[in-house]
């Protein structure tokens, strides 16, 4: 078995430009066409797959990753010098391992911003417009008759409390497309001082459990840290209304699921919005499938035609600033 050293390793600098490669790596997203149509004159190749990802990962001085990423690919991965995250999430990345080895890693903290509130916004309108019956009625050709009883018809936003949790460029973004249909925003944020405009109250998160029996919707927005992980336990799905929805547009891992199964079970919470969960693809023998209160996506909030670009933009950006000589990159991680 190798073993990676753990001794801290300077960054190295990239070769020139006519000698660096750029390795794409992503089961879907078209990186490699959308990049060679700029004519950057860097040379380039793909893969799609875990196989020729450790294949051909030592050709690569540059790595455009996400899901694929795997700690122990470095230990062939000897030419790497950068590479660029397309997601905002970098929890799969190793920090000790990568500064071990001189490898500088950035996220695409802020590429999928606007997709990814507006997402959110489009499961609440979602739940409270109560779409997906509609769909399903139109499937069957069923004109649903009026309702009589008010707590089984659609609901408005307008009033409504929204407790987001992270108030990053995603979270901020979402409270002021919240703000515009009206309702009442609340943030926590590790640093409350430093939130954006838009929002009522900021607060830092020792105060969640007293925030969440005021919220009809609890928003998570917050990458995966050991603190965030399974905040939403059965300790804090007890504390909020039972007429409150959970909207996961973070990491799966912020959600405890058993416990958020067995509070939709109880009828201790109105729903669930979940675009993100623990272990993806979603195994069929998951209980969420089940629950005609719960909105399910699959992770695709940021999946925008336009995300590729973005994607490409901050990794011009950062390999420009690598052969400037500069320290920092932009979203640096390590």
């Amino acid at each position: 078995m190798h073993v990676l050293p753990l001794i801290r390793t300077p960054h190295a600098m990239l070769p020139p430009k006519d000698k660096t490669t750029i390795c794409f790596a992503h089961s879907a997203y078209q990186l490699k066409s959308r990049f060679e149509r700029r004519r950057t004159g860097i040379s380039c190749f793909e893969v799609r797959t875990d196989a020729s990802l450790a294949e051909r990962i030592g050709e690569a001085d540059v790595l455009v990753i996400s899901g694929l990423w795997r700690n122990d690919l470095l230990v062939e991965a000897r030419k790497l010098k950068l590479i660029q995250s397309v997601s905002a999430g970098v929890d799969q990345f190793s920090g000790d391992l990568l500064r071990a080895r001189g490898v500088r890693l950035a996220s695409a903290r802020g590429a999928n911003e606007e997709a990814v509130a507006e997402h959110a916004m489009a499961l609440m309108l979602a739940f409270y417009r109560r779409l997906g019956e509609a769909r399903d009625n139109q499937m069957r050709r069923i004109w649903r008759g009026m309702i009589s009883d008010p707590d089984r018809r659609e609901d408005e936003l307008a009033g409504k409390t929204i407790l987001i949790l992270g108030m990053g460029r995603i979270g901020a973004r979402l409270a002021s497309l919240a703000k515009a249909f009206d309702m009442r925003i609340l943030g926590i944020r590790r640093n409350p001082p430093a939130a954006r405009d838009g929002v009522d109250c900021v607060y830092p998160p020792s105060e969640l459990e007293k925030l969440l029996p005021q919220a009809d919707v609890v928003a998570l927005t917050c990458p995966l840290t050991e603190e965030t992980r399974n905040i939403i336990s059965s300790r804090t799905l007890a504390l909020m209304k039972a007429t409150a929805i959970l909207v996961n547009v973070s990491r799966g891992g912020c959600v405890d699921e058993e416990a958020l199964s067995e509070s939709l079970v109880a009828g201790r919470l109105a729903g669930a919005c979940l675009d993100c969960v623990v272990d993806e693809p979603l195994a069929p023998s998951s209980p969420l499938w089940n629950f005609d209160n719960v909105l399910i996506t699959p992770h695709s909030a940021g999946e925008t035609r336009q995300y590729e670009e973005n994607i490409l933009n901050l990794l011009l950006d950062n390999l420009e600033r690598m052969w400037r000589g500069e320290p920092n990159l932009k979203n640096q991680v390590v």
